[in-house]
Order: C-alpha cells, then structure tokens, then sequence
C-alpha cells in the first residue's frame, strides 16, 4: 500500500536531482507528492489518466505492458536519479497511461503536477535538459530491447535480459524461473533449461528463486 512521505526526508531525496537548479529544488519540495511504495505496489497502470510526472528517488520500477491476457512486456527498469518518460508523454498530451509501472522493491517516488512539470520546461534550463535526456534515455533502450525481441533467439534474449538486470540490481538476482519465462514470453521449462546450460558453462550458480552472475561475457 502506498503512502505519503514524511517531510523531513525530502531534502535527502531530492540529493538524486542534484543536476536541477536550486530554485527548482525548492519548488519540487513544496509542491510535489513525496511518496512510498512497498514491493509490488503500482506506480501507474494502464488505462488511468496521469495527472504527474514520475521521478524515482528510491528503490526499482519496472516499467511494462500487458496484453489482454495478463502476460508482461518488460520495456525497461526505472532507476533512482530518473524520470519515467513514458509518464511525462502521456502527462503533456493529456492521455490514458499504455503502460504499468511496479515497485520492484521498496521504492520512493516524487509526482509532480502536470501544470508544474510544462511550465518548468520554459522556467528552467536544467528542467529542460533534464527532460530531453530522459526521453533519449528511454528510447535508446526502448530500441535495444526490439532489437533483443525482434533479432535475436531466446538464449540471446536471456543473455540480454539477464545483463540488463545486473546492471540495476547487482549480481544477485531475485528472480525465478517463472518470473523470466513470463517476461520472455517463453515456459518455465524452456527458461530452466537454459539457464542449467549458463550454469554448465560457469556463466551463473542457480539458486532457489534467486541467480548468482558470476561471468557473462563470453557466453
């Protein structure tokens, strides 16, 4: 469930941001939602008009589609120091959000009014900057996960998927063998199997819902 922030650690979050302005700082303090999400809380989900732009200060989104039958497309990881872009987009053309975004683990977001967010865009130059970057961001790692769906096969795409963890949560992963299949859009069988030959080659130890990277370059 989430809830609101207290206060008094508003200013250690906004340290993530220190790219902006102070004059900005200031304002994101008094006027921005501070707030906290327990793992697996929802951040956005499909359908609901967003009214705010989502900065992370804390913790892991992960930001996905679902098809009508509840199955994932992971599009990528929100990380602390962030903005979800996709979240800006749809706050600026006054749009139903496509996408669901959940706390991975305990989480801390920022959400600033709509209003506030376009009006910064011409007030301050960090704002500004700091919004192109994101949606940059975004899209070159939007275009990297086609590629891994669209060229590549299913070892690859693991590969892929499993670098891409490591990189925002180190190399222990807390992730079953369910977990991946659904977000591969594969079968538990077909995941386990591959990832007992990553194992083989020395690439990860499994563990009970967790992997250990020990090497996976070279693969």
């Amino acid at each position: 469930m989430s809830k609101h922030m207290n206060s008094a650690n508003k200013s250690e979050l906004l340290q993530k941001f220190s790219q902006l302005e102070q004059p900005l700082l200031d304002e994101i303090m008094t006027q921005s939602t501070f707030r906290q999400l327990e793992e697996g809380d929802e951040a956005l989900r499909t359908g609901q008009y967003i009214k705010s732009t989502v900065l992370l200060s804390k913790g892991l989104l992960k930001i996905y589609r679902e098809d009508e039958e509840g199955k994932e497309f992971l599009m990528y990881y929100l990380e602390p120091g962030n903005a979800c872009a996709l979240s800006m987009m749809c706050t600026a053309r006054d749009e139903k959000s496509q996408i669901m975004a959940m706390a991975v683990e305990a989480s801390e977001i920022i959400l600033i009014p709509s209003h506030l967010s376009e009006s910064w865009l011409a007030k301050y130059k960090s704002w500004h900057n700091f919004v192109i970057a994101s949606y940059r961001q975004r899209f070159e790692e939007l275009l990297l996960t086609l590629d891994s769906v669209v060229f590549r096969g299913l070892d690859e795409r693991l590969l892929f998927y499993l670098k891409r963890h490591v990189k925002v949560s180190g190399n222990l992963l807390k992730l079953s063998h369910q977990q991946i299949a659904d977000e591969l859009s594969s079968s538990r069988e077909v995941i386990s199997r591959l990832l007992k030959k990553l194992e083989q080659a020395g690439a990860v130890k499994l563990h009970r819902n967790s992997i250990e990277v020990l090497n996976l370059e070279g693969v």
